[in-house]
């Protein structure tokens, strides 16, 4: 589906002053190269100034016709896209992209030096893509005639420091782009080590010509120069980061429908090409076109006179002209998008998220393009897109869409405090007003997860109403929040009874004994004590720790209110015991005893109450002595469970994946770790939360391995899971030679996996000084019997040739070897160039 909106993403336009008709153009640096029409021989050249001024620089000649024209840039970066050289990949219809088999075509491709001294030829490397149109729907070769290929690369930039103290701009190769069309349709991929079909283009009419920008697709037809836009920034942010789509960060996604923005009226537009934020627009109308425009009004046909002075002058024009068109700036086109999707607001919901999801990504294409690097503009683009995310919040929070989790990550995206969102969205005295799901979710989650921000007495208020007419059931747990600490108990309390007429529980019971402390309401408070004894325990945790009877010794406990609440309500236990640490109400040693006493274990078994209070501390643990305790203690007793196989008595309160999402000393387990355990016995699986969990502490940089190492001795390395902890003990201590010898010995699948993830920067020497001996050796001992070894060799000569000179690809490679298996890694490492 192709929307269409009627915007202004085109300015003035200025006529480049040609002395003869042009037949070629091209843009380099800040100038314009104009090839004269056949017979003339010459080349004038231009310098483009700006608001799309041109000014005449001078002209030479050409030895013949210019056939063709193009612009390079020097010593390109070093820094490439790796493509898998070894995999076979084919695109849904009605493209295929063929990998190393397209060389089969039979063109020869071949560099040539300039002989300039900053080529850096050394660093080039020719890449073959294929495109097969399918030309089924299609009548006439005609209608599947190729045009307009082109590769737009994306840059990551930075910045460093040189060895003479010196700041440099660095720009890596983030995403690239492969744009190709046919007359009535064009393509738009990601090429990577994935290919991926981004976008597809149905043009209204016949395409002359298109050219790719990272912001904008600019066609022309017979008649016209129309302005689509493209999801370039989309693909490259999820390059750039892989978890972009959380409840903290967020992008609109590719598959957003194409939408036109403009379609310019020009007549007989034959060539097309675009610098920085000018198109540049070829026209050559014909004489039919001129005659058209030219004709005659009737009162002028009453005039022979002057119908004889327009034939003179119809006889004397050229008929073509070159345009510079100007694209209006990033932020006024944006400003425009703005104001368009007002008018969708109350009509079309999607359609007004579409419109504010280009003007998004129209900002984030415009901050990757490394030429906007002018500080002022900058700033003002990073505000455009706090701006943009706070517009999209807004429109998930208020609109009825099943995307309505996305208001959470844009409102954070946006910089906006909690009480500037509700500002935004919540009337004064409106109390019947509907709150959709996407608003709610947005104020459930920032209030549970205890953002450093103090709500008013009037915001509170406002939150206390909202969650009353929504969902009465969250409003006690609402009230526990630390942003609510400035409520008024009274108004709080009378919400709380209103609720506990329809859906009395526990937990209200307790919230109103709190908010009868905060009053200092003693007799309130006392009596709603009585209703529920067993949340006695609870509320000296949470309202009032010196209600606790304390002894010499420690805790005493109240046994039958605590067994009651461990049994019903674990969760609370533990994060009451967890508020009163934090609070200094207890040490450590003192909740252990607490949990030991109240789970009745004995002195060689933890209670999993206890486990869970461990893990609970470390989400909100800043103290690095009892962090590495605290590690110590829950990397001890996963080893002994899964040593002993003794499964924990009661379920687990968090699993991993909470544990990582909510804490940074659980780090995302790594894929080769993934793989070795895909591929383990059953036995291994019998475990899974505590092998993981475990994993997921070593995957993370804040456990002291080597003060871990002596309570991981009873796992051995035999099995898979004791293989993955040593190997990731030993990358830890970087003793990659050790790893690999280890993963070669035990699981040689995993090795390259392993390879891929660890072996980089400094350790990256390690794929040609260790891992491609090693193979070439247990590959000669193995024959064609383990076909693992020489799957893994020719991944690993792969990835040689890519990094190494010819010289050192030679060098490395065994003696004693078969010529005809490392021929065509040889001869890709002779003939790489870097993509560009």
């Amino acid at each position: 589906m192709v929307q269409l909106y009627n915007l202004h993403p085109f300015g003035s336009q200025q006529v480049v002053p040609c002395k003869q008709e042009p037949a070629h153009f091209c843009c380099g640096q800040d100038e314009l190269f104009v090839a004269c029409a056949a017979a003339s021989c010459g080349v004038e050249v231009f310098a483009l100034r700006d608001q799309g001024r041109c000014e005449p620089l001078g002209s030479f000649a050409t030895l013949g016709p210019v056939l063709r024209m193009a612009h390079s840039r020097t010593g390109p970066s070093t820094h490439t896209l790796q493509f898998e050289s070894d995999e076979f990949v084919i695109c849904q219809k009605p493209v295929e992209l063929l990998g190393e088999e397209s060389k089969l075509c039979e063109i020869p491709i071949t560099l040539e030096s300039t002989g300039l001294a900053t080529e850096g030829t050394e660093y080039f490397q020719v890449r073959y893509l294929r495109f097969t149109p399918d030309q089924s729907p299609f009548g006439f070769c005609e209608e599947t005639k190729l045009h307009s290929l082109q590769l737009l690369p994306v840059y990551q930039t930075g910045s460093s420091v040189t060895a003479h103290g010196e700041t440099e701009n660095k720009r890596e190769l983030l995403s690239l782009f492969c744009f190709f069309s046919l007359p009535h349709v064009g393509y738009l991929y990601s090429v990577g080590k994935l290919v991926e079909l981004i976008s597809t283009y149905q043009y209204s009419e016949k395409s002359e010509q298109a050219v790719l920008t990272p912001q904008f697709l600019h066609v022309i037809t017979s008649e016209n120069l129309q302005c689509f836009t493209v999801r370039c920034s989309a693909a490259a942010a999820r390059d750039e980061d892989p978890y972009i789509d959380t409840t903290v960060k967020a992008c609109p996604p590719v598959s957003l429908d194409v939408c036109t923005l403009r379609m310019q009226l020009f007549i007989g537009p034959r060539a097309i090409c675009h610098f920085k934020n000018h198109v540049i627009l070829l026209i050559k109308a014909d004489t039919e076109d001129i005659t058209e425009r030219r004709k005659p009004t009737r009162r002028m046909l009453s005039r022979k006179a002057d119908s004889i002075k327009s034939r003179k002058t119809l006889d004397s024009e050229s008929g073509w002209n070159l345009y510079i068109v100007n694209t209006v700036s990033t932020i006024q086109l944006y400003r425009e998008m703005v104001d368009y999707s007002r008018t969708y607001e109350n009509v079309k919901t999607e359609s007004c998220i579409h419109l504010l999801s280009e003007a998004h990504l129209l900002i984030r294409a415009a901050i990757m393009d490394p030429s906007f690097l002018k500080p002022d503009e900058k700033e003002e683009l990073l505000t455009a897109f706090r701006e943009s995310c706070a517009f999209l919040g807004d429109c998930y929070s208020r609109f009825d869409t099943k995307d309505y989790h996305l208001a959470l990550p844009y409102y954070r995206m946006s910089g906006l405090s909690m009480t500037e969102v509700l500002e935004r969205l919540v009337s004064e005295g409106d109390e019947t007003h509907k709150y959709e799901r996407g608003f709610i979710f947005y104020l459930t989650h920032s209030l549970n997860e205890d953002l450093n921000e103090e709500l008013s007495q009037e915001s509170a208020t406002k939150v206390l109403q909202i969650f009353y007419l929504t969902e009465p059931v969250q409003l006690p747990h609402i009230l526990c929040s630390p942003c609510m600490r400035n409520v008024c108990p009274l108004t709080a309390m009378k919400y709380l009874q209103k609720i506990e007429k329809i859906m009395p529980s526990v937990v209200l019971t307790l919230t109103k004994a709190s908010m009868a402390l905060k009053m200092g309401d003693l007799m309130m408070y006392e009596h709603e004590m009585d209703s529920y004894k067993e949340t006695i325990l609870a509320c000296g945790f949470i309202g009032q720790p010196k209600l606790l009877r304390q002894h010499k010794e420690g805790i005493v406990i109240p046994t039958e209110f605590a067994i009651h609440l461990k049994e019903t309500q674990p969760g609370l236990l533990v994060a009451a015991t967890v508020a009163l640490y934090e609070n200094s109400k207890i040490e450590l040693e003192e909740a252990d005893t607490f949990f030991k006493t109240l789970c009745n274990n004995s002195e060689n078994t933890i209670p999993q109450l206890l486990v869970d209070f461990w893990e609970a501390l470390l989400v909100v643990c800043s103290q690095e002595e009892v962090l590495q305790e605290l590690l110590l203690r829950v990397t001890s007793q996963y080893v002994w469970r899964i040593s002993k196989r003794q499964f924990p008595e009661t379920k687990p309160l968090k699993t991993t994946e909470d544990l990582i999402n909510s804490c940074n000393h659980f780090g995302l387990i790594f894929p080769w770790v993934t793989f070795i355990m895909s591929v383990g016995s059953p036995s291994d699986k019998d475990y899974p939360e505590d092998i993981s969990k475990l994993q997921s502490i070593l995957c993370s940089q804040s456990i002291n391995v080597t003060s871990a190492l002596p309570f991981l001795e009873p796992l051995s390395e035999d099995g898979n899971v004791g293989l993955t902890i040593h190997v990731l003990c030993s990358t830890r201590l970087g003793k990659y030679e050790d790893s690999l010898d280890l993963l070669l010995k035990k699981c040689p699948d995993a090795v390259v996996l392993y390879a891929q993830h660890e072996l980089k920067d400094d350790n990256r020497a390690m794929w040609w000084n260790k891992l491609l001996p090693e193979l070439c050796k247990r590959t000669r001992l193995t024959g064609n019997y383990s076909p693992v070894h020489i799957s893994s060799l020719k991944e690993t000569l792969s990835v040689v040739a890519m990094e190494l000179e010819l010289r050192d690809f030679l060098n490395v490679l065994p003696e004693d070897g078969t010529a005809a298996f490392f021929l065509p890694h040889l001869l890709h490492c002779s003939q790489r160039k870097p993509l560009t």
